[in-house]
């Protein structure tokens, strides 16, 4: 088993990773590749990686404690905790709950200026948001909040704890699930992985420019863990230890459903992903920073959960090659691949075209010769340190009259798809793609 990472990795220009499988309750660990490609040293099951946005499962995992003791409330407004708590829309000041900031229904434009490095950071971030406004109305669809969701949901916590977010996820949960290799803050450890980006397959993976996240991602993204600490934290789901029975059942049940069903899942849960292969519920965590990934993926009906996490990378193919040769020899559902075009569609073009677009994200879709087409404009400093242009435009084949498939623009880049729904007047008035949601202006 996994004997083709070794070739998938020199293939994708990923230096390593580390790959762990927990099946009927036991933990099987494999290393492959370095840890950084300037010093050579080689990657090992107690290698220490930046696992980006699966953080976040551990954020909602410490809330539903407080939940389950009767501290915190998934309904309750979060101006109940916070009374100062103010966004631009008076309706969302009053009303958004912890629930629509676990699975990203709030809206909430991620406006949070720079709140600093400080043990105030929560408290700064949410201070600074008096003024945000709306991406969409309060509950209308599902929009992938990176930061600000949770750093919300986390001042929460810090109010109703009287303690900072990474003390109470230290004692609620990586002491009592004995997760020694889990950090909550960026710290020169021996083992940490070095994060890599890939401009060209010519050159290879290079050291990332920017090593680690602002502390402003923390309960969304800074985290950095092992193998082994993942799926213990997986076990949860498995095992149903740590969390009531109801509790942890309200985690996976309570669902929104994804406009983009398709790349990742149909709905999202409290801190979970929620996937569908082949008619069986996968739930799935992932995250990235720059210049590292995390993939878990957790089979309750197969008692199973693998992860892989990377020094760069990993392209789409990569991790399902390497996931769907482990699913197989365990007799598990393998990934669905992506939905083919409908060559038999015929959309109106008038009714998708137009500028998409919020703060650093910008998007043109047009339809030159009666074919629609998106370009993607990035912004100056990550072109630069990508080696990618500026501007960037992709075609849009149908899937349906609400999905596109989008292939890739170079050979750097995996096939997506692209949402781009909700018609009001004829037009449509969002676009969704890696979760993200993007209102037309």
């Amino acid at each position: 088993m996994l004997s083709s990472v070794p070739e998938l990795l020199a293939e994708y220009g990923v230096p390593g990773a580390t790959i762990g499988i927990l099946h009927d309750g036991e933990i099987t660990e494999k290393s492959f590749g370095v840890r950084d490609v300037t010093t050579g040293a080689p990657t090992t099951a107690d290698t220490v990686y930046q696992v980006g946005s699966m953080t976040k499962t551990w954020t909602a995992l410490a809330f539903m404690r407080l939940v389950a003791e009767g501290k915190a409330d998934l309904d309750t407004p979060v101006r109940t905790y916070l009374p100062d708590f103010r966004v631009a829309d008076p309706s969302v000041t009053s009303a958004v709950t912890p629930r629509q900031l676990l699975n990203h229904t709030n809206g909430i434009e991620e406006d949070f200026g720079d709140p600093g490095e400080d043990d105030d950071v929560l408290a700064r971030m949410v201070a600074n948001i008096a003024d945000a406004p709306q991406v969409f109305p309060l509950g209308h669809t599902h929009g992938y909040s990176a930061a600000l969701g949770y750093a919300i949901l986390a001042r929460v916590m810090e109010v109703v704890e009287g303690r900072q977010w990474d003390d109470i996820v230290r004692d609620r949960l990586l002491r009592p699930l004995g997760q020694n290799d889990t950090d909550t803050r960026h710290a020169d450890d021996p083992r940490a992985a070095t994060g890599h980006i890939l401009r060209s397959l010519d050159e290879g993976p290079i050291v990332t420019p920017i090593d680690h996240l602002p502390r402003a991602f923390g309960p969304g993204g800074n985290m950095t863990s092992t193998v082994r600490d993942v799926l213990t934290m997986a076990r949860v789901f498995l095992d149903g230890d740590l969390l009531p029975a109801g509790v942890l059942a309200e985690m996976t049940r309570s669902r929104v459903p994804v406009p983009d069903p398709y790349l990742f899942g149909p709905e999202w849960a409290l801190g979970l992903i929620v996937c569908d292969w082949h008619g069986e519920t996968v739930y799935a965590s992932d995250g990235s920073t720059i210049g590292q990934n995390s993939r878990l993926r957790i089979l309750p009906e197969h008692d199973l959960a693998i992860t892989m996490l990377t020094n760069g990378g990993p392209r789409e193919p990569f991790y399902r090659t390497v996931f769907n040769e482990i699913l197989a020899k365990l007799g598990a559902p393998t990934i669905p691949e992506l939905p083919e075009p409908d060559p038999t569609l015929r959309l109106d073009p008038a009714r998708y075209t137009g500028v998409y677009a919020r703060p650093g994200t910008h998007y043109e879709v047009t339809a030159p010769d009666g074919n629609l087409c998106l370009t993607s404009t990035l912004d100056p400093m990550h072109a630069s340190f990508t080696g990618r242009p500026e501007r960037i435009t992709y075609d849009l084949f149908p899937i349906s009259d609400t999905h596109f498939l989008m292939p890739p623009g170079s050979p750097l880049e995996d096939p997506q798809t692209v949402a781009i729904y909700d018609f009001a007047d004829g037009a449509a008035r969002y676009l969704h793609t890696n979760c993200r949601v993007t209102p037309r202006v």
